[in-house]
C-alpha cells in the first residue's frame, strides 16, 4: 500500500490517524511541525501527505507552497479551519483536497484513495545548460556527455535548486531540506558544498553562471 506522511501537532489525532492507516496496510511517517514535515518529505519519499494547517512553527499553507517548489506528491489538508477563504488559499497553494475537522475516518480514507488514483503529474524534466545536463527523473548529471559523480548531499542541493529554477531558495530552506531542521543557520555547510558543485559543473567556478549566490539570502539556479 501507499506511504503516507501525517503532519499534525495534535498528538492524539496524529496517533489515531497512524493507527487507522497502519491497520489498513498503509505505511506512515509522522511530523509535528512544519519544518519537520519538510524534512521528512525530503528524507522519506511518500505517496501522499495529510497536512494540518495550524502548526506551531509554520502555517500549513506555507508548508504547501514550500513543498510544491520541489515535490508533486498529492496533499490532503485536514484542518479545523472551515472558512471558504482558508480552503481556497490552501487549494490555490497546491493542495489536492481539503477535509475539515471533526472528520469521519471513512470519508478521509476515500479522499486519500481518490487523491492517490489521480496521482502526481508526469516525471520532472531534464534540464540542460550550455555546460551540463541535469536528469531529474534518473538523478544523473552529465557534462559534455560525461557522467559527473556527485555525492548524495551535492545531488540533494542541486536537485532542490534546479526544481526551483530561477527562484531564490533561502539558506534555511536548503539546510532543512538536506540536513533537517536542526541545521538551520549553519550556512558554512552550504558554502563548502556550493563551491564543490561549482568546481564540478561550472566552466568558470569563480564566476558561476548557473549556481548563483544571493548574498545573505540563499542561492539561485539559472539555466
Amino acid at each position: 500500500m501507499a506511504a503516507v506522511l501525517i503532519v499534525d501537532d495534535e498528538v492524539q489525532i496524529l496517533r489515531a490517524l497512524q493507527i487507522n492507516l497502519n491497520a489498513r496496510g498503509y505505511s506512515t511517517v509522522t511530523a509535528l511541525t512544519g519544518h519537520d514535515a519538510l524534512a521528512q518529505a525530503a528524507q522519506h519519499p511518500v505517496d501522499i501527505i495529510i497536512l494540518d494547517l495550524g502548526l506551531p512553527d509554520l502555517d500549513g499553507v506555507d508548508v504547501i507552497r514550500r513543498l510544491r517548489r520541489w515535490n508533486r506528491v498529492p496533499i490532503v489538508v485536514l484542518s479545523a479551519r472551515h472558512g471558504s477563504d482558508d480552503k481556497i488559499e490552501a487549494l490555490d497553494a497546491g493542495a489536492d483536497d481539503y477535509v475539515t475537522k471533526p472528520f469521519g475516518m471513512d470519508e478521509l480514507l476515500a479522499r486519500l484513495r481518490a487523491a492517490l488514483r489521480r496521482g502526481a503529474p508526469g516525471d520532472p524534466p531534464v534540464v540542460r545548460t550550455e555546460g551540463f545536463t541535469v536528469d531529474l527523473p534518473n538523478k544523473q548529471v552529465t557534462r559534455r556527455g560525461v557522467a559527473v559523480r556527485l555525492t548524495p548531499t551535492e545531488w540533494n542541493i542541486l536537485e532542490l535548486l534546479v526544481r526551483n529554477s530561477g527562484a531564490l531558495v533561502s539558506h534555511d530552506e536548503i539546510l532543512t531540506h538536506v540536513w533537517g531542521p536542526g541545521y538551520a543557520g549553519e550556512t558554512a555547510y552550504l558554502r563548502v558544498y556550493l563551491a564543490q558543485l561549482r568546481r564540478k559543473l561550472e566552466n568558470d567556478p569563480a564566476n558561476p553562471r548557473h549556481l548563483l549566490t544571493e548574498t545573505g539570502l540563499g542561492y539561485r539556479f539559472r539555466e
